[in-house]
C-alpha cells in the first residue's frame, strides 16, 4: 500500500491544480434519442436536448438532430447527420447554429464488456456574426472511447467515456480545446425503452480555462 501513495498523491495533485484557478459551472441536460430501423444495415437516428448552464438557471441551447447510420458489419459503423441548434449568444438572444457530423464508429464486445472507439468529423456554422472568423465554419475532428459493462439479467449497465475536440483547417493556440469525460448508466425499462443518468465533466482550454459540471438525463426508445 505505501508504493501506491505517492503515485496516488501525485494523481490528486494534479487533478486539483487542474481545477483550481478555473472557473465553474453546473448544468443539467435534458435528452430523448429514438432509432427506427429503415432496412437492413440502416438505421435512422433522432435526437432533441435542452442543456442548462449558470448553475442549471438558464437555457444555454436547444437542438433537434438527425441522421442515417449504416452498420458496415457487427464491429464497424458509419454515421451522418444533421444538428439545428438554438443557442444563447452574447446579446442575450438566442440564434441558430448548424452542425454536420460525419463518424466512425469501432465496438468490440469482450465478455460482458464493450469497448467502442468513434472519431467524428464536425462543421459548425454561425448565423450570429460579431466579426469576420464568425462567417468561417469551424471543423473539429473528435475522437471518443467509451466501456460499458452489461450487468448479467440486471438491468442496470455502468459506462465511462472520455472525448477530446480537436481544431481542424484552422491555426490554434490548443492541440485540444476541449475534453468531455462522463459516468453513468443505462438502465433498461423494456426491450425497446431506457433512461441514461450520467456526470460529465467538461474542460474548456478557450478562450479561457472554464469546467462545466453536467447532470445528463436521457430516455431513449427504438420504434
Amino acid at each position: 500500500m505505501n508504493n501506491l501513495r505517492l503515485p496516488a498523491l501525485i494523481i490528486i495533485t494534479f487533478i486539483h491544480g487542474i481545477i483550481l484557478g478555473q472557473s465553474d459551472d453546473f448544468g443539467i441536460w435534458y435528452g430523448v434519442n429514438a432509432d427506427h430501423k429503415l432496412i437492413k444495415k440502416l438505421d435512422l437516428k433522432l435526437s432533441s436536448d435542452i442543456r442548462t448552464f449558470n448553475n442549471a438557471s438558464q437555457i444555454d441551447q436547444a437542438l433537434i438532430e438527425g441522421g442515417l447510420e449504416y452498420k458496415l458489419n457487427k464491429y464497424f459503423s458509419t454515421t451522418v447527420s444533421y444538428r439545428l441548434t438554438g443557442k444563447l449568444e452574447d446579446d442575450s438572444r438566442y440564434h441558430i447554429r448548424h452542425k454536420w457530423f460525419g463518424e466512425v464508429k469501432g465496438s468490440l464486445p469482450l465478455n460482458d464488456f464493450t469497448f467502442s472507439a468513434r472519431f467524428m468529423l464536425q462543421i459548425m456554422q454561425r448565423t450570429y456574426i460579431e466579426d469576420d472568423d464568425d462567417e468561417i465554419p469551424k471543423y473539429a475532428g473528435r475522437m471518443r472511447f467509451k466501456a460499458a459493462y452489461d450487468i448479467p439479467k440486471f438491468p442496470l449497465n455502468p459506462f465511462l467515456s472520455a472525448e477530446t475536440f480537436t481544431p481542424l483547417f484552422r491555426q490554434s493556440e490548443v492541440f485540444i480545446e476541449k475534453e468531455r469525460f462522463a459516468a453513468g448508466f443505462e438502465y433498461k425499462i423494456r426491450k425497446k425503452q431506457a433512461v441514461e443518468a450520467g456526470y460529465i465533466l467538461e474542460r474548456y482550454s478557450l478562450p479561457e480555462a472554464v469546467l462545466y459540471h453536467i447532470i445528463s438525463l436521457k430516455y431513449e426508445f427504438s420504434f
